[in-house]
């Protein structure tokens, strides 16, 4: 099981982290584009299509995954463009000035569509997880307004961002639970019946499905903890969280870890013709969902008006960036898309000086700057038009 998400407090807070300038080639509408970057609030404004989104996706790819539209990396390339895209970021943070670059450009077009180089200070990284190493990413968009009422693998995809950006091995072991149950799945559409190459698998499965399990647990755990630390009364709504799913039931009836592992083993052994009539591994972690409460209300958040889910989803992203800043001791850079269009002016002023107190880097998009009025002389402002970035 992995080791519990804890961190010893010294007294200091987390170390301000921001990127300082932001370059692109070939990505998206940008042939090319060069920002320097305040610390602090951004706000980006500009009519719809402009590439605001864009700017904010660009960003999300100085974190492991696939960014925040989840887009095939062949997709990213300017139209038109003679190669792939390039990423390239200053950063300044508790470890000093870091350079990160990232992208396609210059592989070979097959390579192209699958994956993407990572250089940090110009040397190749071991792995995407090392970008956690200088700082984490958290985002918002107006596709996960659906959250609550979507489909369950948008609240797990969702859920392992958060395990994530706390914690660096956990998609290491998401990867490698999925490609053991791949395999699993496999030997069914093989109609392969070899219990010794079952038996190796489902180890693996069961092994990396715990620490996955327990890892989202404890995720929760620290979670909830600041959320109930927040005042009662606010802008944005309390939630209460739980998990529903077969191993996270089971570690928080405290077993120990290797008896969930064999109680998880003996499940997927007996459950193989099963499994095999349906042509899929139907139990395990890929099958967990989030369940999410209104606590005021005491309503399940997919029963909350479209109003109150998007309160209830910024909280839970304000929280879980206090988490983060507390645990990895670095304030996160925040992606937030279209944030206030769906909040009042009280809301809205309320919600930036909450981003202001996390002492974060937080970028904003808009479609028009006065959604963002009483942020003139805090924050810094760029006007967005087909490919132009400009200040103001």
């Amino acid at each position: 099981m992995t080791t519990p998400l804890t961190h010893e407090e010294d007294g200091s807070g987390p170390a301000a982290v921001h990127l300082t300038r932001l370059a692109l080639t070939e990505f998206r509408n940008y042939q090319a584009l060069g920002l320097e970057l305040a610390p602090g609030l951004v706000v980006l404004t500009g009519e719809n299509g402009a590439g605001k989104t864009n700017l904010l996706e660009a960003i999300s790819f100085l974190s492991p995954g696939r960014g925040l539209r989840r887009a095939r990396l062949d997709e990213i390339r300017r139209i038109g463009a003679q190669d792939g895209f390039a990423i390239h970021a200053t950063i300044e943070g508790p470890h000093g000035m870091c350079r990160i670059g990232t992208g396609t450009a210059g592989t070979a077009p097959a390579q192209a569509e699958t994956s993407r180089r990572i250089r940090i200070n110009g040397e190749p990284a071991r792995s995407a997880e090392a970008l956690l190493e200088w700082l984490r990413v958290i985002w918002l968009t107006p596709a996960m307004d659906a959250l609550f009422t979507g489909p369950s693998a948008d609240r797990r995809r969702f859920l392992d961002r958060l395990v994530l950006a706390i914690d660096p091995a956990h998609g290491r072991r998401a990867l490698d639970y999925e490609r053991a149950m791949r395999s699993r799945n496999r030997l069914f559409a093989d109609n392969v019946d070899d219990d010794s190459w079952f038996s190796a698998i489902e180890r693996e499965m069961a092994e990396t499905g715990v620490a996955i399990a327990a890892a989202r647990s404890e995720m929760l755990r620290l979670l909830s903890t600041i959320i109930e630390q927040q005042p009662g009364e606010g802008p944005f709504p309390k939630a209460v969280l739980a998990l529903d799913g077969i191993l996270e039931t089971e570690i928080a009836q405290t077993r120990p870890a290797v008896d969930v592992e064999e109680a998880f083993r003996e499940k997927l052994r007996a459950g193989r013709a099963r499994d095999r009539a349906a042509g899929r591994t139907l139990d395990g972690p890929h099958r967990t969902d989030l369940r999410v409460r209104h606590e005021p209300k005491d309503m399940p958040a997919e029963r909350c008006s479209t109003g109150e889910q998007k309160a209830l989803l910024v909280g839970l992203v304000l929280a879980h960036a206090r988490l983060t800043a507390r645990l990895s001791r670095m304030a996160p850079v925040l992606l937030l898309d279209e944030i206030a269009a769906h909040f009042d002016a009280d809301r809205r002023a309320a919600l930036f000086e909450i981003l202001e107190e996390l002492n974060s880097q937080v970028f904003m998009t808009g479609t028009e700057a006065g959604l963002f009025p009483t942020l003139r002389g805090r924050a810094q402002f760029f006007t967005v038009s087909s490919g132009a970035v400009l200040p103001g």
